[in-house]
């Protein structure tokens, strides 16, 4: 698999996670939600079967929701599992990350009185083939660390042993799929409550007490908002788990309110969410301010909360921290679009910076309809004096020479220098871009034809100085570039190929050079 189609497969199974937990997050209640965890297993993240284990109020788990297989279905569904039995499975199994591989390799595990099920599958001799005896579970932790249940694994699509990708992905739905649990079974404890309230006039002191303990003791950040009079908007009361997340003290937080540290490109976002009495359905994303000036993703859902009349009381709002999984996400957008030797942007995010530039340059149309090349020293450039888009295409002379006498090591600290020094010698706004092996891309934007040549001739001087490697000195034979100049009858496969074209018909000259000078 190459490089770009590792990424594509990367981004698509990203999309199908971020999809998965959209349709995890839009349940309403613990049953709904326990399903979807199943459901989404089998149809977002490449396995044939799945079920969730369930942590009862005992203590012992019940296989609560399954989805994929009707055999797993008639064998699991609604079986009990003692908490004992589960911990003893979980701390003999391979620890893969926050997942749990049982190996058939080490002989069938005695699951004790864990329901069990052994898919009907023929035996491969293929080393990564997945076994009828195989397992792969996943607890559901919430953030705190209690453990809220388990979700089991099985029949991989493609017959392997899920890889470290597939890995990481499914811990981070796990990870999700615990806190919706959590949230689900916290949200169906908080509506029998207001039911009690409601239907139980009588023993409204006690209700509204159950009320305040769960309140106050929830694991995740809780507001109250109010919806009456001179109340409308205000921030009635905030939980301590919400005061420990962003470092304030209740009576402070309820004199700031949420709209006093909501960051101020998400103000619209949060107005939306509580800007009327009316229950607000679905999830908002927004970051609010700690103490100590920092900012922290959050994630917001509210529910409208009325009196026994049926006249709205109050808003409540659950605020869950989702920063680990929002870095996560910037993670992988990251290593899809950036080199990771390097660090630079890959081609397929500098095509995309291409694509932008040329969609909103209007002044291309106002640069002479043809085009322009420079090199390196020659006289040749784009006609007229105005400034435009330009792009350097740039290949180290004699890299081969590099790999072939020091090795590819030594060539890869060759490379993360090259690259530390084109970034160090461009303009501020400019991007600098790997391509592959020793190919490099500087997009230059609003620069002059004067300017463009001084570039050049800056990054030609950057990379003519050895670089020490390992202890070694490596001297290099310097670079290659062409110019290239954006049109109005221009596209960015026409600006690529042309700067490409120029520089190897600069490579060649500089080689002839070199041998007869020799």
């Amino acid at each position: 698999m190459t490089a770009e189609t590792e990424t594509h497969v990367r981004l698509a199974t990203l999309r199908l996670l971020y999809r998965v937990v959209a349709d995890l997050n839009a349940t309403r209640d613990l049953r709904d939600t326990l399903q979807a965890v199943a459901d989404g297993v089998v149809s977002g993240l490449g396995f044939g079967a799945a079920a969730v284990n369930l942590v009862r109020a005992d203590g012992d788990l019940e296989v609560a929701a399954v989805a994929g297989s009707e055999d797993l279905a008639a064998a699991m569904a609604g079986q009990i599992g003692p908490r004992t039995d589960w911990e003893r499975l979980l701390d003999s199994a391979e620890r893969w990350g926050p997942l749990r591989f049982l190996n058939h390799r080490q002989g069938p595990a005695d699951p004790g009185r864990v329901p069990s099920w052994v898919p009907d599958i023929p035996i491969s001799d293929h080393p990564d083939a997945w076994h009828p005896y195989d397992a792969l579970l996943a607890p559901l932790t919430t953030p705190e660390g209690d453990l809220v249940g388990v979700l089991s694994v099985d029949l991989p699509v493609d017959g392997r042993r899920p890889g470290p990708w597939r890995c990481e992905v499914l811990g981070m739905f796990a990870a999700q799929a615990a806190i919706a649990v959590d949230n689900a079974r916290l949200r169906s404890e908080m509506v029998r409550a207001l039911a009690r309230l409601e239907d139980e006039q009588h023993a409204l002191r006690a209700s509204e007490e159950s009320f305040r303990h769960a309140f106050e003791y929830a694991p995740s950040g809780m507001v109250m908002t109010g919806v009456r009079g001179h109340d409308r908007g205000r921030l009635l009361r905030a939980n301590d788990a919400l005061c420990r997340m962003l470092g304030y003290p209740a009576p402070v937080l309820r004199r700031l309110g949420l709209a006093a540290v909501v960051h101020q490109d998400d103000r619209d976002l949060l107005a939306g969410h509580l800007g009327g009495s009316a229950p607000v359905e679905g999830c908002t994303e927004l970051r609010l301010a700690r103490s100590d000036g920092t900012y922290r993703w959050v994630s917001l859902r509210t529910s409208h909360v009325g009196d026994g009349d049926g006249n709205p009381r109050f808003l409540l709002t659950h605020v869950e921290d989702v920063e680990d999984r929002r870095l996560r996400e910037q993670a992988l957008v990251h290593q899809a679009s950036h080199d990771p030797l390097t660090g630079l942007p890959n081609g397929r995010e500098l095509r995309a910076r291409l694509d932008a530039t040329f969609t909103r340059a209007p002044q291309l149309a106002d640069l002479p309809a043809h085009l322009a090349t420079v090199e390196v020293g020659t006289a040749a450039a784009v006609a007229g004096d105005g400034k435009g888009l330009a792009l350097l295409f740039c290949d180290l002379d004699g890299f081969k020479r590099i790999n072939d006498e020091y090795g590819h090591h030594i060539g890869d600290v060759v490379l993360v220098e090259v690259a530390r020094r084109l970034t160090a010698a461009v303009r501020e706004g400019d991007t600098v871009a790997r391509l592959g092996g020793d190919e490099f891309v500087v997009l230059a934007d609003g620069i002059g034809r004067d300017e463009a040549h001084d570039l050049a001739v800056r990054l030609r001087r950057a990379l003519s100085v050895p670089i020490r490697a390992e202890g070694e000195t490596v001297p290099l034979d310097g670079a290659s570039f062409g110019i290239a100049w954006a049109d109005s009858t221009m596209t960015p496969d026409d600006l690529l190929r042309v700067a490409d074209e120029r520089m190897y018909r600069q490579k060649r000259g500089r080689e002839r050079a070199q041998r007869r000078a020799g």
